[in-house]
């Protein structure tokens, strides 16, 4: 049997809940095209962002360690995996758009440069004076206009619900701020749903890196009680915690948090009476969330990964060389733009040379970005 994108329309229109985005009734892309004959607007736009170069750098693009310090250590890219598996669950459990969400999940780290949050920070505090730096815009750009791959048009010409989605990225350390979309408006509940799962996936594997890494002791986590009343529930002693209850500690950890934004969601979406999209759009609050007890949970142990991983002295002290090679590169670039590739030149003459290099860093993974600063300032370099 052979299943036509119309076919698919119809199916998403019957099974979905009513207040799921519907590719059928998508606001479309900015530049007519026509959509293919088996995949929905939402199949296409995931299998764009899977073939742009900007999603295979997230493979060398630091999550918490530096990709150079282990195989085993998520990078960006198994992060943004991590994401869309678990945007995925929660979306099919809450009959919404499995597609779209996935298609979120995927770009929503595109613009990320690298070095982490940290090399986020650098960067916008480097571009201060000209625009600053946000990588939700950076991923908007990316999709938009940097990624070159059609003769009529620059970027992927992504739906609107996709970019939408993508700029409208909202965790506990990431705040939209983009003014194309609706500004007033909330973003669909798949896109919603991409924020959740975001946290709930860096929450898991950062505590699981943080543990393999050795710069957590699983005796500390008797001081965080989501943790240590999974682990009693186990019959784990945290105090002698082995690599096997470790990894179904953290997966049982996992499905604890999906399961309760799972149900926490929908007690909100009956409770607040939500029948259609424009009730989504149009409610004062995000939707997609946690029970009460949850959060409070999370909020202990985001405080705990801040004050004993991403603020030990390790981590500190790789973050300090990340500002230093990523403050000597802007340096070098902006004051000696002769050092800049050709495609580099060409941008800054087009884009500004600041807005340039800040594109050309941000682009950058972490082993590019440490092989330039070798290249431009140890003698010995290439």
């Amino acid at each position: 049997m052979l299943f036509s994108r119309e076919h698919l329309e119809a199916h998403e229109a019957q099974s979905l809940a009513p207040y799921a985005a519907k590719s059928g009734e998508s606001r479309g892309r900015e530049h007519p095209e026509n959509e293919s004959l088996h995949r929905t607007v939402f199949q296409k736009d995931r299998d764009r962002v899977i073939h742009t170069s900007a999603f295979r750098r997230l493979e060398y693009k630091t999550q918490v360690f530096v990709n150079h310090e282990g195989d085993y250590y998520r990078t960006r890219l198994t992060h943004t995996l991590e994401v869309s598996q678990v945007a995925r669950s929660i979306a099919r459990a809450l009959g919404l758009n499995e597609d779209l969400a996935e298609t979120v999940a995927l770009a929503h780290d595109l613009g990320h440069p690298p070095f982490g949050h940290a090399g986020e920070q650098f960067l916008h505090d480097l571009m201060e004076a000209h625009g600053g730096f946000d990588h939700n815009r950076q991923s908007l750009r990316i999709v938009t206009y940097l990624e070159k791959r059609y003769p009529g048009f620059r970027g992927l010409n992504l739906a609107w619900e996709t970019r939408e989605g993508i700029v409208k990225h909202e965790t506990v350390y990431d705040a939209p701020s983009n003014q194309d979309f609706d500004p007033e408006s909330r973003p669909s509940l798949e896109a919603q749903i991409v924020n959740l799962s975001d946290e709930i996936a860096y929450n898991t594997h950062d505590l699981d890196d943080g543990l393999r890494s050795g710069l957590l002791n699983p005796g500390q986590l008797t001081e965080v009680p989501l943790v240590a009343d999974l682990a009693k529930e186990l019959g784990f002693d945290l105090e002698e915690l082995d690599e096997f209850q470790r990894r179904i500690l953290i997966r049982e950890l996992l499905g604890q948090m999906v399961n309760d934004a799972v149900q926490a969601t929908h007690v909100g979406l009956e409770a607040f009476q939500i029948k259609t999209l424009d009730d989504v759009r149009n409610y004062p609050t995000p939707l997609a969330t946690y029970s009460e007890r949850m959060k409070i949970y999370l909020s202990e142990l985001r405080k705990f990964l801040y004050a004993n991983l991403y603020r030990h002295h390790y981590v500190v002290r790789q973050v300090v060389k990340a500002k230093h090679v990523l403050e000597s590169l802007f340096s070098a670039y902006t004051e000696m733009p002769d050092m800049l590739p050709p495609g580099v030149r060409q941008a800054a003459e087009d884009e500004g040379l600041y807005r340039a290099v800040c594109d050309y860093m941000a682009g950058m993974t972490d082993r590019y970005a440490l092989e330039e600063y070798t290249k431009l300032f140890v003698p010995s370099g290439r």
